[in-house]
């Protein structure tokens, strides 16, 4: 029977009066089973199919006929599909419509007697699917042999979608475990650390998904005016990426934009969101069923390029709801749970600052690694984070209790009782942990053998100031001076940033401050600074390279640390030195602002104490020549590092593909504080091998007095140096080294145990 233009929107109408009776929230089972049934008599009507049938995905993955109009109905309930098993199972593992004239002659048939659908042949199956997963499939049969139309198919897909959001609403009612309603099923995602700790909660989606209150379109054309506006504003805000500065020249980064742009310009993406909407949906649902359709598609392809632009799909997607909506792109500002898990797909560090850090307990980042920014952020305000964990934005909703154990960078989401109850311990174990480190704080951090270590910590905002207090430390061996202008909308002015260096000085009181000159470029962007895109930005364009070439830039920095530290000792030091020539370079400017300051009668500080981070393999050739012009030196632990394996560290798949305890990485190590003792420099070491016990325990052996870590491993790593002798560490880790061990880091683990060392 052909479909009238108007036929599809009968349908919609109907069964939106359907859902508006009262007490869909409370409905008891009866009244959803009753409702069930009114909606497949009135599919199977209006399609003039003989049956209509819903099937619901439960927790094991398997699927039950939950209502029929035309099967028997004593199957209703009885008749279950395995996972995969049947049309129905065939439906839901492709995540396609199958339009079949003889079902029965399919291989994947699956003849259930108690249903008496034996006298049906053909078959057309939809599945149900809610945030591109199947929830159900949907189903209609006729005794004739025959292909269901095109038409037929689009409506049969416009009712799936709409099933889906009544399905949500009303089986959950019922504590059905269906993919949407699927809180009983316990999840667990891995990923790596980024800040170290354990957390419960709930979780909190950082971009919100957009719920759409209203599914029927009242006005097919309003709803067509509205969508095409929304759409012209989206593809407003994707050109003027283009427009922006440099940002359209050639590289991997054009070449993402650009597929981003070919998207949102899609004539079949918009084709298929109109064809939505003249079927009766509003503009919102249209983007929903569009978006779900092809992520179901997608997420099936063995093809890593589409599912890797499923993420600029589903971006699309949600920005043109919100636009749509209107609603707000983050949570932040939002009425928080007190025991907050975010999770996103990628946060910059000022946002994670926007929310209300006493209600954040963790944060889980689907993209992001161990060296982003937002990590640093996370370190300082003692959030623990895991990032690199794939798919999760896809297996959670907002709401889901969740446990994070940051330590071993697994995320527990809809966890069982006895995983909450066993992590609710370990939570309990860390804090009387933490409660023996407070102990600790104002104990030195002195060996066995009478050698004193300092302990410092790194720091890059103000938030970070009372940990200093709270941790015991002996000062801040890195404040990263960028992060400030990271997290500020505009380039702060020399007064700013004067006012802001004075509180970082008074709020460290009697203990130093080692201040990094500004170390922007590579990968940490200043919004409003203009960048040009490079193909390796790590070994780019970064640090001093810029303070030399934009002298203005550094001296500003230079002008407001000198006024900033009057009457003190002002610690400095040049960040990703090359060669000699640039720190006597570099020197000569911080010399012609000293002069400055003084020659109009300002007062500045009672020393200047300059060094330079070692952290570019080349100046490994030139420490005779550094070391005989610096006051102090830092080894950059972590930039070395990767420099010398030439493994990026923020690249998952090469990060772990080196060992810092190995040989290689430690005669580099010991090679800087044998000659650093041989020139009578200090050496400091500041990087994330600093802050873990066993790796301490390997600095102490190589002859570092000085390292400097996260606030939160300061105790951790005072209660490794009380434990220990430094010349019996540094006898048997030297022998190790020298002998080329491969072992050294299991070696090491068995050190510690012999002699009761805490790790």
């Amino acid at each position: 029977m052909p479909w009238t233009s108007s036929a599809p929107r009968v349908l919609l109408r109907q069964l939106r009066e359907v859902m508006a009776r009262p007490g869909v929230g409370q409905a008891k089972q009866e009244e959803i089973q009753a409702r069930l049934d009114r909606i497949v008599r009135l599919i199977a009507a209006n399609m003039v199919a003989e049956v209509c049938s819903i099937y619901v995905r439960l927790a094991d993955g398997s699927f039950e006929l939950y209502a029929t109009e035309g099967l028997r109905k004593e199957a209703v309930h009885t008749t279950h599909m395995k996972q995969g098993e049947g049309l129905v199972g065939l439906v839901a593992r492709s995540g396609e419509h199958v339009n079949l004239p003889d079902a029965q002659s399919h291989p994947a048939f699956s003849y259930r007697p108690e249903t008496g659908e034996e006298i049906y042949q053909s078959f057309l199956g939809m599945p149900i699917i809610r945030g591109g997963r199947t929830i159900g499939v949907l189903t209609v049969q006729n005794a004739i042999a025959r292909a269901y139309s095109e038409e037929e198919v689009e409506v049969l897909q416009t009712i799936a979608m709409v099933t889906a959001e009544m399905m949500s609403n009303l089986l959950e009612s019922l504590n059905v475990a269906t993919a949407e309603a699927r809180r009983g099923q316990s999840q667990t995602i891995k990923g790596i650390t980024m800040s170290d700790g354990i957390a419960l909660g709930h979780i909190v989606l950082h971009e919100p998904r957009v719920s759409i209150a209203k599914l029927f379109a009242e006005d097919v054309n309003a709803e067509q005016v509205r969508l095409d506006a929304a759409l012209g504003q989206l593809r407003e805000t994707v050109d003027a990426m283009f427009s922006d500065g440099e940002i359209a020249r050639a590289g991997e980064h054009r070449d993402v934009l650009e597929a981003y742009r070919m998207f949102a310009h899609d004539q079949g993406w918009m084709k298929r969101l109109h064809e939505a909407v003249a079927a009766g949906l509003t503009a919102e649902a249209a983007v929903e069923r569009v978006q779900s359709n092809q992520r179901a598609r997608t997420m099936r392809q063995s093809d890593p390029f589409w599912r890797e632009r499923l993420h600029d799909l589903d971006d699309l997607a949600n920005r043109l709801l919100r636009l749509l909506t209107g609603r707000s792109a983050t949570a932040a500002g939002t009425d928080l749970p007190r025991d907050t898990i975010l999770v996103a797909r990628t946060m910059g560090p000022a946002e994670l600052l926007d929310y209300d850090r006493k209600r954040v307990r963790g944060l889980v980042l689907a993209d992001g690694g161990a060296s982003s920014h937002v990590a640093i952020v996370a370190k300082a305000l003692g959030i623990p984070a895991i990032g690199y964990a794939r798919d999760v934005l896809e297996e959670v909703d907002p709401g889901d209790p969740a446990v994070l154990d940051a330590e071993s960078g697994v995320f527990h989401v809809r966890p069982s009782l006895e995983v909450i109850r066993a992590y609710a311990d370990k939570a309990r174990f860390r804090a009387r942990r933490q409660a023996q480190y407070e102990k600790l704080r104002d104990t030195p951090a002195v060996t066995k053998d009478g050698l004193r270590v300092a302990l410092h910590v790194n720091a890059g905002l103000l938030v970070d100031l009372p940990h200093l207090t709270q941790s015991g430390a002996d000062g801040i061996g890195l404040y990263r001076t960028e992060l400030e202008f990271m997290v500020s909308s505009t380039f702060p002015r020399i007064a700013q940033q004067t006012d802001m260096y004075k509180k970082i000085i008074r709020g460290a009181g009697a203990k130093p401050v080692t201040f990094r000159s500004l170390d922007v470029g590579g990968d940490k962007i200043l919004p409003y600074l203009q960048s040009i895109p490079e193909e390796n930005p790590a070994l780019g364009w970064r640090a001093i390279r810029i303070a030399l070439d934009r002298p203005g830039l550094f001296r500003t920095q230079i002008r407001a640390l000198l006024s900033a530290s009057a009457g003190r000792e002002l610690r400095l030091m040049l960040p990703f030195v090359t060669q000699v020539s640039e720190f006597v370079e570099a020197r000569k400017l911080i010399d012609k602002d000293l002069a400055h300051l003084r020659r109009h009668g300002r007062p500045g500080p009672s020393k200047i104490a300059l060094g330079a981070m070692i952290e570019v393999p080349a100046i490994l050739w030139q420490l005779d020549e550094i070391l005989c012009r610096v006051d102090f030196i830092s080894v950059g632990s972590n930039d070395l590092l990767q420099f010398i394996f030439a493994a990026d560290r923020s690249n998952n798949r090469v990060s772990g593909r080196f060992d810092v305890l190995s040989p290689p990485a430690l005669r580099v190590l010991r090679h800087i504080v044998v000659q650093a003792e041989k020139h009578k420099v200090p050496v400091t070491l500041c990087g994330e091998m600093a802050g873990r016990p066993l790796e301490a325990l390997a600095l102490i052996g190589l002859g570092f007095q000085s390292i400097s870590m996260a606030p939160a491993s300061v105790g951790p790593v005072k209660a490794m140096i009380l434990a220990v002798s430094a010349a019996e560490i540094q006898r048997y880790l030297l022998d190790l080294v020298d002998h080329g061990r491969e072992d050294i880091r299991d070696r090491l683990k068995d050190f510690a145990r012999a002699h009761d060392i805490p790790l």
